[in-house]
């Protein structure tokens, strides 16, 4: 129970955070449009292949903004020396780990359904299985992307060059999680005639479950080495 009302504390300060530095989560949605909008027009005016590639450009757009919004996790703390202070604390690793990572699991969630609207109009497609299912996915899919990077972002915040050393450990790892996302997201805007989208899910949910684990159990060697 100690750890849950930890946890609470970490999540509740994160989204203070975010809500006053505001103006940097406005600048990743603009990147997130942009890049939307780049990918449209490297199509050219051919919208049979837009609405065929609509989902990996969804994910691609929300995996290149994952870095920016990864990136700054741990960087206040990093430079006013607040985790060391945090760790001084009776406060568990897991709590600071579970509360930064749904922090960035809500910031990049809220990212992702606001480029569907964005998406639905750029690419002509239409979305015949559902919204739901959709942000469903993308629910999933954030969760798949912020488990390791929340982890690493600890990791990077430490090194020289962490902008470009997060990136580097972060997109190898996330393949699997990053496949079945779009898998799924194509399947939900082109439909499912042969019921394969319970099984990308299910890897999805499986990736999920696997790194939400092991990452808050090594949180602690990270940021106490």
């Amino acid at each position: 129970m100690e750890l849950l009302h930890q946890c609470i504390s970490v999540l509740r300060k994160d989204l203070l955070q975010q809500w006053r530095s505001r103006a940097r989560l406005v600048a990743v949605g603009v990147f997130g449009l942009t890049t939307l909008l780049l990918f449209s027009f490297a199509n050219g005016p051919d919208s049979t292949m837009l609405r065929a590639n609509a989902a990996g450009y969804l994910w691609l757009a929300l995996l290149l903004c994952s870095t920016l919004s990864l990136a700054e996790s741990f960087r206040i703390e990093m430079q006013n020396g607040a985790l060391e202070g945090l760790l001084l604390l009776p406060t568990d690793p897991r709590a600071i780990y579970y509360g930064k990572a749904l922090a960035n699991l809500a910031v990049l969630t809220g990212l992702g359904l606001a480029l569907i609207p964005v998406m639905v109009a750029l690419y002509d497609t239409s979305i015949p299985l559902g919204v739901h299912k959709l942000a469903g996915v993308i629910a999933l899919g954030a969760a798949g992307l912020v488990a390791p990077g929340t982890l690493y972002s600890a990791l990077a915040a430490r090194a020289r060059g962490s902008d470009v050393l997060l990136p580097l450990l972060l997109f190898p790892l996330v393949v699997p999680a990053l496949l079945s996302c779009v898998k799924a997201t194509s399947l939900i805007l082109s439909g499912d005639p042969m019921s394969q989208l319970g099984s990308w899910v299910g890897l999805l949910v499986a990736f999920n479950v696997i790194y939400w684990s092991l990452c808050g159990l090594l949180f602690g060697r990270v940021v106490e080495d």
